[in-house]
């Protein structure tokens, strides 16, 4: 308390937004005068209905039965601020705070289908076991001209060149370029608000770029992360961009993705559990790239958690559409990058940009934790396409829905009340979805069936 008083003093901040992240990972929250919002916090008064969590990416709310998930009362739960999370909202004129908070209920227990609060709960798995996992999360987006019109497909901007890409500019320097202007005040805005941003790097798709993230805390990466995509978009906002971190924004372009580098470390030494003292792989490493084999099909509506989600998931562009893994091979899911023992690590090439980074890290990491409990074994690495393999990931959300909910090995570690949660949200969205008549129906259906 004394901490975020401080803080705030020094800066001599106006306003504070109060961030909570729902189930999409979309901000949620209330801006209050830094006096009201301390008062809150000092008086437990900062406050927000219950069914903020059971909100759909449209804005709506599902129907629900009287149960222990909602309720027709949708009673309140507290918001608390993590200080660790306070940061200068860098693009408004006025000094103007963001934090994130945790929400508790009347009981003064978690909400528990608070996505932030599912990783929490991952990471005492850990915890408990003794090793400290670690993460780097590597998000790609696109940027594209401002579409006020959802009938309309996007199109690249225009960049300083004055002229739009038109074909794959993959790692080129002077097509990031085109946009350093955009990008100048992304790492700015990034530098003010203590996003621990690494490199940048131009996409296979035309104006798609990718930023990496140093290692670290799973949980201060998710809290990045959630605050990079509003980040960039405001960035881009300000020169009359959009940048998005759909799935599948463009056809007939690749998708974006959330990669996750992952390893696991004792804690209490901080040694690599993944490899032996001669650099080998050790057999954690195998039984946790197992559990990432095993359970990441039955978790994927936290990886690719919307309709769009699944044009991604389908062969070439380095999109997965199984979990075989290799070295350096990023045709697979689960890709080994070259590295000393110490570095040894697993890629996860299967979320998507678009998934909540709280509920992808806490997928990722609950797998690769019951493949070490379960001391399971991986299939053999694969050279060559992984193409060539069977589909085994889901193809649509339905499917993955159905996969999600049969999987019993996740509903004590991830929780009951997610679990039906998550269900819930996403039905809802695939119904309204299922409401919607595409373009192609009419194109193609109209007069000729």
């Amino acid at each position: 308390m004394k901490y975020i008083d401080d803080w705030i003093g020094e800066r001599k901040v106006d306003e504070v937004e109060c961030l909570v992240p729902d189930m999409n990972g979309i901000p949620r929250g209330k801006i209050l005068p830094a006096s009201k919002f301390m008062k809150g916090v000092r008086d437990d008064g900062l406050r927000l209905p219950s069914s903020v969590f059971l909100q759909t990416v449209t804005g709506e709310y599902p129907d629900i039965d009287e149960d222990d998930i909602g309720s027709f009362q949708d009673p309140d739960v507290y918001l608390r601020p993590d200080p660790n999370t306070i940061r200068i909202v860098p693009w408004y004129a006025d000094p103007t705070a963001q934090v994130i908070h945790d929400c508790y209920d009347v009981n003064d227990k978690p909400v528990e289908h608070a996505s932030r609060y599912v990783l929490k709960r991952v990471l005492e798995l850990y915890d408990d076991k003794g090793w400290k996992p670690i993460v780097a999360p590597e998000l790609e987006f696109y940027l594209v001209q401002v579409n006020t019109d959802p009938d309309l497909p996007l199109l690249p901007p225009i960049g300083k060149s004055g002229r739009a890409e038109t074909g794959s500019q993959a790692y080129g320097i002077d097509a990031v370029n085109d946009f350093d202007h955009i990008f100048e005040d992304v790492y700015d805005y990034c530098e003010r608000s203590e996003i621990d941003v690494d490199t940048l790097v131009h996409e296979s798709g035309s104006a798609q770029m990718e930023i990496n993230f140093n290692h670290g805390n799973p949980l201060e990466l998710a809290d990045q992360a959630f605050l990079f995509k509003r980040t960039v978009r405001q960035a881009a906002m300000k020169h009359g961009v959009y940048a998005t971190f759909m799935s599948k924004p463009l056809a007939n372009q690749p998708g974006s993705s959330m990669h996750i580098h992952q390893s696991v470390v004792e804690k209490r030494t901080g040694k690599t559990l993944f490899a032996d003292t001669k650099g080998r792989d050790s057999a954690l490493f195998r039984s946790h790239v197992a559990g990432l084999q095993k359970y990441l099909p039955q978790l994927i509506p936290m990886l690719a958690p919307n309709v769009n989600s699944y044009r991604r998931l389908r062969p070439q562009f380095d999109a997965p559409i199984n979990v075989q893994w290799g070295v350096d091979n990023r045709s697979c899911g689960l890709r080994v990058p070259v590295s000393s023992g110490p570095a040894r690590r697993i890629e996860n090439r299967l979320a998507g940009a678009d998934a909540n980074p709280y509920l992808a890290m806490a997928a990722s990491l609950v797998a690769g934790y019951l493949g070490m409990t379960e001391r399971l074994k991986p299939t053999n690495q694969i050279s060559g396409s992984a193409y060539r393999m069977a589909h085994t990931l889901p193809k649509t959300a339905q499917e993955a829905l159905q996969r999600f909910m049969s999987c019993k090995p996740i509903r004590p570690l991830l929780g009951e009340k997610f679990i039906k949660a998550l269900w819930i949200v996403k039905m809802a969205e695939i119904e309204a979805y299922q409401n919607v008549i595409s373009s192609w129906e009419r194109e193609h259906l109209l007069l000729n069936v």
